[in-house]
Parts: structure tokens; sequence; C-alpha cells
């Protein structure tokens, strides 16, 4: 896959707060909540102590337009949930991980046609590739900045693989 670029990374097992939103384009909404929450208290501050990842939850699916979206934002014990906030723990796992700039891929062919993005295939097609077998834990998408214009969103896609 010539100008393809993926890694492997271990998550290591984390407390997160999440947020959860249903419908046509969920991400936003989710988001809101979340920003709502922990920018007042300064969690958005420092994304490398505090990383944000989001996931679809469910999937979108053929027959309807609405799916739903959510958001972790890594957390210590000590900090109080907020109303609407709900504390899970998140095992961790190994993640074949590559970057993807979400504006480009949105205003692709590929996007108005398959409906997702393309680096999440090639990613999957780069795992067949290289023989990792895919994991049962869950996918993610780490925004690199949560905070700027979707237009200059930047994505790490993590593809669970087995250890």
């Amino acid at each position: 896959m010539a100008g393809f670029e993926a890694r492997i990374e271990s998550l290591e097992s984390m407390m997160v707060a999440s947020v959860h939103a249903f419908g046509e384009s969920p991400e936003g909404e989710a988001w809101k909540k979340m920003e709502a929450w922990a920018g007042p208290i300064g969690l958005l501050d420092n994304i490398e102590k505090h990383p944000v990842f989001g996931f679809n939850n469910p999937n979108p699916s053929p027959d309807s337009k609405e799916y739903g979206y959510e958001f972790w934002l890594a957390v210590e014990s000590e900090i109080e949930p907020g109303r609407g906030i709900e504390w899970k723990d998140y095992e961790g796992g190994r993640y074949a991980v590559t970057v993807c700039n979400v504006f480009d891929e949105m205003n692709s062919e590929f996007f108005r046609r398959e409906g997702y993005l393309e680096s999440w295939k090639k990613l999957r097609d780069w795992v067949v590739e290289n023989q990792l077998r895919p994991g049962s834990h869950q996918a993610l998408e780490r925004p690199h900045d949560p905070r700027v214009p979707e237009e200059e969103l930047v994505l790490d896609l993590y593809y669970p693989i087995e250890e």
C-alpha cells in the first residue's frame, strides 16, 4: 500500500468519562455535552493527560440515517462526574493506528459513494496484509485537537487487533 502509513500502539486501561448522542449527525451533539462539562474544569486543556476518544454507538445502518456517537475522556477517579456524564472502565488494548484528515476524506468521491472514511478501509486492509488478527475491543477515533473546526479535524484511527 504505497503512501499509506500505520503503526501498532497499545492503550493502557483507563477510567473514562462518557457522553452519548443519537441522531443524523450525533458527533457534534455529543461533543457539545463533553465540552460543556470538561471545558470549564480544565480537562480539555491537556489532551495528552486527558485524551479524547470517540466511536459510533450504534453504527449507522443502511435502513436509517440515524446512529449514535459516544465520546470518552480519560479522567482520574477524584474528578466528580457531571450531569449526563457516565464513568466507565476501559480495559485497553492493542491497535493498528493511522492518521486521517477528516475534511479531505469527507469531500472525496469515495466518502460520498461509500459513506465512510477511506482511511478506515485502508487500515483494515493493512491489518490483513500484515497478517494481524482483528481484535474484539472497541475501535476508536482520537482527535489530535478536539476543539478545532470540522474542516481542520485530524484523527488517529485505532483499529483493534489481537495481542
